[in-house]
């Protein structure tokens, strides 16, 4: 069942990015351990999607969130918090019936043996999404449509939702889809992970790790990668401490628009843009990389150029190589959806491929050196100045907490 729309806050003009999925109160601890061990627990919150939004919309761009939520208070701060960062939440339903999911966790890092997560989310106002219930208007508005395989897996609903999002259609924007994979969520369920792959397929970006990709496809390797999903403009694969290997082509098959030099999407056409990664635990954040979309060019190392799109048929690949950070981590978790912002952020900025993963790698440390899923981004003219470094530079730049900040205190950059 629909209720009212929720919050307050609402983009008056064109929006850039769009962000659909479930988002949840999390319960963060006040100590490391067990949760049985665990006395107390801070509010916050957290989701794939919303974060994207959150650091686009502090990062200075138009980002709206779409989803649902219960008519109770926590799914009151979820949206108050959200929307406090600027994003638009105008189009986020209240669900007079069922509940805004929930979950506690560990302060351990997500890929660790002794990372725990407990959630609270089956039967969610979330898991209630369906292609009867969204705002496609909303949800079309905006230059990019950001998705995550996490809401597939939330019910066959919303799955259904995810095919349709994805399906190739007139006035269709940039669809950019974090595979994301969440082995938990689809046990037991009718479907299993192998739609992600069908998903991915259909999206004009993709962001996929290695370690995923093997374990829900059973693919390794990026090339084999590339291989399994050969419609997408961009494949970006994630290899954690190694960096990322992005793949780009000139034009993929089906009608798609340029978004690389901020042009508005046009009508009747999908868009292509580029990809970024997030870095394994103990890697520092993140490893990203971009391609220039020219006919036979080959591989490069570390660079790339804007990825424009334009003629008829599809050029070979470029592959683009770029390594990943140095960080000192206080906590592994959110780089991802960190990279992702980043990178979309430039993107919208019409920066060079290289200058886009870079901006992802630094919008991710932002979020390593800080104990929770958000924080407030490097100022623009600071991530421009690293992400101008030349490759030697940028090599050794190693980033700790409080770096943030150091435009307007001692330099950030520290050397072995």
């Amino acid at each position: 069942m629909s209720g009212p729309a929720a919050g307050t806050a609402s983009a008056a003009t064109t929006t850039d990015v769009v962000c659909l999925g479930e988002s949840m109160v999390t319960f963060l601890p006040s100590q490391p351990g067990r949760l049985a061990d665990v006395p107390s627990f801070g509010r916050g919150i957290g989701g794939a999607e919303s974060n994207v939004a959150c650091a686009l919309a502090a990062a200075g761009h138009r980002a709206a969130w779409v989803g649902r939520v219960g008519a109770d208070g926590f799914g009151e701060h979820l949206v108050e918090t959200i929307a406090g960062y600027g994003v638009d939440t105008s189009a986020v339903r209240r669900d007079p019936d069922r509940p805004t999911g929930i979950y506690f966790r560990t302060a351990t890092d997500r890929g660790t043996d002794t990372h725990e997560v407990a959630y609270y989310r089956a039967g969610s106002a979330a898991s209630a999404m369906s292609p009867a219930n969204v705002p496609y208007e909303e949800l079309f508005a905006g230059r990019i449509l950001h998705l995550s395989g996490i809401t597939a897996a939330l019910s066959a609903d919303c799955l259904a939702l995810l095919r349709e999002l994805t399906a190739a259609r007139t006035g269709r924007p940039l669809v950019s889809f974090d595979v994301n994979h969440r082995p938990h969520l689809w046990r037991g369920g009718d479907a299993d992970a192998s739609v992600l792959l069908e998903l991915a397929r259909r999206s004009d970006l993709v962001f996929v790790g290695e370690d995923e990709a093997e374990e829900a496809w059973g693919i390794v390797g990026a090339e084999a990668i590339r291989a399994a999903l050969p419609e997408p403009s961009v494949v970006v694969v994630k290899r954690g401490s190694a960096g990322a290997t992005v793949f780009a082509s000139g034009l993929r098959p089906g009608p798609r628009s340029s978004i690389a030099g901020g042009a508005e999407n046009a009508p009747g056409a999908r868009s292509t843009g580029g990809g970024g990664a997030e870095n394994a635990p103990g890697a520092g954040p993140t490893g990203g990389g971009g391609a220039e979309n020219a006919p036979g060019a080959g591989s490069t190392e570390g660079g790339g150029a804007e990825c424009a799109v334009g003629g008829a048929e599809s050029g070979p690949d470029t592959v683009t190589h770029v390594p990943a950070l140095r960080v000192d981590v206080v906590a592994a978790v959110g780089a991802g959806d960190a990279f992702a912002a980043g990178f979309l952020s430039a993107t919208l900025r019409g920066l060079p491929v290289r200058d886009r993963a870079r901006h992802g790698h630094l919008m991710a440390a932002a979020v390593l050196t800080v104990p929770g899923d958000l924080t407030e981004p490097p100022a623009r003219d600071h991530a421009d100045r690293l992400a101008a470094l030349d490759d030697d530079a940028w090599g050794r730049l190693r980033l700790g907490p409080g770096w943030t900040a150091a435009d307007r205190a001692p330099e950030e950059v520290r050397t072995p």
